[in-house]
């Protein structure tokens, strides 16, 4: 016995070796197949309850299934919301279309281009599910346009099989779906303290930059973490505050404390050994430094991440994880609601005025393609894939319609002989080469395979779907190149315009000083989000970190101005130049580039009429901001 357990071992390491060796991924390989095989179980079921679209159900179970449980149920629960959402507009578009086509094109492009806009603005899988109901109206209100008579007959089936694949999705992948490890998480963020402080106690020449990169990609990792409950929700914004209050440690210019670096050292170790209240209560009693408040701020917030709350105590949310704080890019939001709702409008328009039989197909496969895929970092590049996907899927939807299926003698073997087609997405989903087409050639499978008996309709006629289905991506692909064209550099751009409006609208608040927190936490969370699009762009990596250290400078500087302006007994050339620093800043609305000479020129000026830290910080401001010109 144990020598065939050794033996099935070995052959188990042999399979996955040639898997990895070919390109494969076994892990997404084994997620991909219980998928499709969950997939065409929904289909099944779907069949089996009289809906009049099963494939619907297969469709859902790939668009639900996540290989964690509290992603998992969070995506199930925001597809069905959404596909309710979307189907009630659905259904209102095609009876307000009994009064003018055009009405059912407006509305459609008002909808989806008002889902891709909100959904930009979203975090997590709630801009997923924003999103949804606005191409979930295009699938209810274009599939059926010549029957309108019995649009809520295909809105109730609509939201029966989306329900249906849900699920489906849930039950099958919460068997097998493991947990997100919060422990690993603190394990992570743990040893990432314990390096920023040995470098604070004795700081080398690329710590900071180093660490900051990798703060910026733990932030990154948060929140598939808070998916599925509320516990997991306040764990990941506890946390967030924990690395928020590390990100000014790591953006300094001070020379070493010999008096800090023992208690440093201490406090890191204690993080290595997991004691986070024995390393917060070190970083509280730290010596007096220049570094003293924000490892104050450090300490505090380790407390509040290690402390758990009493039965019945309120769980208020640190002042710092506001949702406030967290960076969303607004430009490029507004880029992709209008860039979704200019497409709609003049491609709905084109099929209103021709009368294209498969025009609504391509509109449909648009209204996904311009709003789904805009939330992605560099969309024209996922189209490139998403288009071969959906080319993969085209020729297997016709290969099945027209070579296997004219073999089936009832609905009952058309559905089984859909099993072998549904099965080619997990390999495609699994190689490193076809994992972003891979989904989309089940979803375009399916979305062309209607398991109706007997067989309808002619080659040239599917031929016809299945072009307009391919003209949807290719549409869309055209939209990201030429209309706001987005890419990383863009929205890096996006993100330093928000940051430079940031000092302008600080310098200008009067109550500036009574927010500080929620100031500083803002451009700290911005900082990350500018290093981590920053890590994924060749030799950009050094001046974002210049830039955000520039900026959190500035920060500090505008806080102290207003200090300045607002004490007793500040002299007469003091407060002008504390006011003239402040305007300079004001002027920064759209980026400093152009007037960072002026600016440092402004601050060199203030420094001249101050002492102490004050001139230190003042000058170290200067310095970093010149940097920028």
């Amino acid at each position: 016995m144990a020598m065939d357990d050794r033996r099935a071992q070995e052959q188990g390491r042999t399979v996955t070796d040639w898997l990895i060796r070919n390109g494969f991924d076994p892990v997404r390989l084994r997620f991909a197949l219980r998928t499709a095989l969950a997939c065409w179980l929904a289909v099944v079921i779907a069949w089996s309850l009289g809906l009049e679209h099963p494939q619907w159900s297969g469709m859902s179970v790939w668009a639900a299934s996540q290989p964690l449980r509290g992603q998992l149920l969070e995506k199930g629960f925001f597809r069905f919301a959404g596909t309710v959402s979307g189907t009630v507009v659905g259904v209102v578009l095609v009876l307000v279309m009994q009064v003018h086509p055009v009405l059912l094109v407006a509305g459609l492009a008002l909808w989806v281009g008002a889902c891709t806009w909100i959904g930009n603005l979203q975090r997590g899988l709630v801009a997923y599910g924003t999103v949804l109901a606005g191409y979930s109206a295009a699938m209810v209100a274009l599939l059926d346009t010549a029957h309108p008579d019995k649009v809520l007959h295909l809105g109730a089936d609509r939201l029966a099989t989306v329900l249906t694949g849900v699920l489906v999705a849930t039950a099958a992948g919460y068997l097998f779906a493991r947990r997100a490890d919060d422990a690993d998480l603190r394990d992570r963020i743990r040893r990432l303290l314990a390096d920023v402080l040995r470098d604070l106690g004795a700081p080398s020449a690329e710590g900071g930059g180093v660490h900051l990169s990798r703060l910026a990609a733990v932030e990154e990792a948060l929140d598939p973490h808070a998916a599925g409950s509320l516990r997991s929700r306040r764990e990941v914004q506890l946390a967030r505050n924990v690395l928020l209050a590390a990100v000014p440690l790591m953006i300094r210019q001070q020379e070493p404390d010999p008096a800090l670096a023992r208690p440093l050292q201490r406090g890191a170790e204690a993080l290595e050994r997991g004691d986070t209240s024995a390393a917060a209560d070190l970083l509280r009693r730290a010596a007096p430094s220049g570094l003293r408040p924000m490892l104050s701020e450090l300490a505090a917030a380790l407390a509040a991440w290690t402390a758990r709350p009493s039965p019945g105590a309120p769980r208020r949310l640190p002042r710092w994880t506001a949702p406030s704080i967290l960076y969303r890019d607004r430009i490029g939001a507004r880029e992709a609601g209008l860039r979704a709702l200019g497409a709609i409008l003049l491609f709905g328009t084109i099929w209103i005025m021709t009368g294209w039989p498969s025009g609504a197909f391509m509109l449909l496969g648009l209204s996904v393609m311009i709003s789904l895929f805009s939330t992605f970092e560099n969309p024209a590049i996922t189209m490139r894939h998403i288009f071969a996907g959906q080319v993969i899927g085209v020729v297997g939807a016709m290969a099945c319609r027209w070579i296997v299926w004219p073999h089936a003698t009832g609905e009952a073997q058309l559905i089984g002989m859909m099993l072998p087609f549904i099965l080619l997405g997990p390999p495609l989903v699994a190689h490193r080469r076809t994992v972003i087409a891979g989904t989309d050639y089940s979803m375009v499978f399916l979305l062309l395979s209607q398991p109706h008996f007997p067989l309808t309709g002619s080659a040239a006629q599917s031929a016809t779907m299945a072009l307009a289905v391919l003209a949807g991506p290719l549409t869309a692909w055209a939209g990201y190149l030429l209309v706001f064209p987005t890419d990383l550099q863009r929205r890096q751009r996006n993100l330093l315009a928000m940051m430079w409006r940031d000092i302008a609208a600080m310098a200008r608040d009067p109550r500036a000083l009574t927010q500080r927190a929620l100031w500083e936490a803002r451009l700290y969370h911005r900082v990350l989000r500018l290093v981590r699009l920053s890590d994924r762009l060749a030799r950009a990596e050094g001046r974002a970190q210049a830039t955000g250290r520039a900026i959190l400078l500035l920060a500090q500087a505008a806080l102290r101005c207003h200090a300045l302006r607002d004490a007793v007994g500040t002299a007469p050339g003091t407060d002008r130049a504390a006011r003239l620093v402040l305007a300079r800043m004001a002027q920064a609305g759209t980026g400093v580039e152009t007037g960072a000479g002026r600016l440092a020129s402004a601050l060199r000026h203030l420094a001249s009429r101050t002492a102490g830290t004050d001139r230190q910080m003042l000058l170290i401001t200067a310095g970093a901001v010149a940097d920028l010109d």
